[in-house]
């Protein structure tokens, strides 16, 4: 991620992908080649082979992927060479040609009208991709490169590759109180789940300058998701969320854990699973048997937290094996003795969809490291 969105996969990039074409190129060029072997039959074959006949599908090949304007302009040259054909022979005023004239008229006007129907489908489409795109960089901000003590880096990719948003939320933000990050996942899919991301990240980036304690923030924000999401009907609503906080005075992070996977801590050539203390996830606060603790680790020059959703944890390759990211990190950066979370970010994108092929779920990943 970096503070500016852009169209490419590299790490440093909003890695949201424009939907591919939705026909082969031949399809755009088929009117052309129909009037192309009409024009040659009719010059070759026998005189009994009507082949003027095939022009009948010009108009209705073109209207899959050209303009109205040119569909009607090979309206015009259909007609104009079925009478020219027609002519030739002294039948141009026979029925069935007179037939076939009709029925290309008929269809061609119905080839204009859909060619003009589909313009306006992809302008709306365009519209609404381009709000798709302006409620991604509202809720989910690129995130810069340096904060305060704090470098970072990452990539976010939603299960449906034609959306741009999913369920799952993060955010970084400098406060009083030091650099602090949340990264969560919404339980549920669609427009809900991206209502309830809007709430949890409004909420923190509200309440994250003005309370102290990260229990008490995630408390304030568990609170704040739990009346909206009772306002909108949804009584089985949790989310799993990280709330860390990097203090700018100390090289350590705090980390409280709403029932969210922990963060994996990469250094001196290997990586290892941070230990939390594992609370409920948010809107379940009521069922928590004690308060949440928060946990303090040292962290060194060199390395680099990498956080990351259930789209990590939970992925499986196609013999339904987990993705293993503490083993496959420590392998990868095994004998260095510093790594940068750039690196760290893009080695998991990579790996992760060379191992699954496609996760089939939504996939945040953040690497976080402190400037030396």
């Amino acid at each position: 991620m970096s503070t500016e969105p852009k169209r490419d996969r590299r790490v440093a990039g909003r890695l949201d992908r424009p939907p591919g074409p939705i026909t082969a190129a031949w399809v755009r060029w088929a009117p052309f080649a129909v009037i192309a072997i009409d024009f040659v039959a009719e010059i070759t074959l026998p005189r009994r082979f009507a082949s003027g006949f095939l022009l009948i599908a010009v108009p209705v090949l073109a209207a899959i992927t050209h303009r109205a304007r040119t569909v009607a302009l090979l309206l015009v040259v259909s007609l104009g060479l079925e009478l020219l054909f027609a002519s030739r022979f002294d039948h141009l005023d026979e029925i069935h040609h007179v037939g076939l004239y009709i029925s290309t008229l008929i269809l061609g006007l119905v080839s204009i009208e859909l060619a003009r129907q589909r313009q306006r489908d992809a302008h709306h489409l365009v519209e609404a991709k381009s709000v798709a795109e302006a409620l991604q960089l509202l809720l989910l901000k690129p995130i810069p490169t340096a904060l305060g003590p704090v470098r970072a880096a990452g990539y976010y990719e939603a299960a449906d590759r034609r959306a741009l948003i999913g369920g799952d939320l993060y955010d970084l933000v400098e406060t009083p109180f030091g650099v602090r990050v949340v990264i969560g996942d919404v339980r549920g899919k669609g427009l809900t789940a991206i209502q309830h991301v809007g709430t949890v990240l409004s909420s923190f980036r509200d309440a994250a300058f003005d309370i102290p304690d990260l229990p008490d923030l995630a408390a304030h924000m568990e609170r704040r998701l739990v009346r909206d999401s009772g306002a909108n009907g949804d009584a089985e609503l949790f989310v799993t969320a990280l709330f860390l906080e990097f203090p700018p005075d100390r090289p350590e992070v705090r980390i409280a854990d709403r029932g969210h996977p922990a963060p994996v801590l990469v250094t001196y050539g290997r990586a290892a699973r941070l230990a939390t203390r594992p609370g409920v996830p948010l809107g379940l606060g009521p069922l928590a048997a004690a308060p949440v603790e928060v946990t303090t680790h040292p962290l060194g020059p060199g390395e680099v937290l990498m956080l990351h959703t259930d789209g990590v944890s939970e992925a499986r390759d196609k013999d339904g094996a987990f993705y293993a990211a503490e083993d496959r990190l420590s392998l990868r950066f095994g004998g260095r003795s510093a790594v940068d979370p750039a690196a760290v970010a893009a080695f998991v994108r990579d790996d992760l969809a060379a191992f699954t092929g496609d996760p089939g779920d939504d996939v945040a990943v953040i690497a976080l490291a402190r400037a030396d």
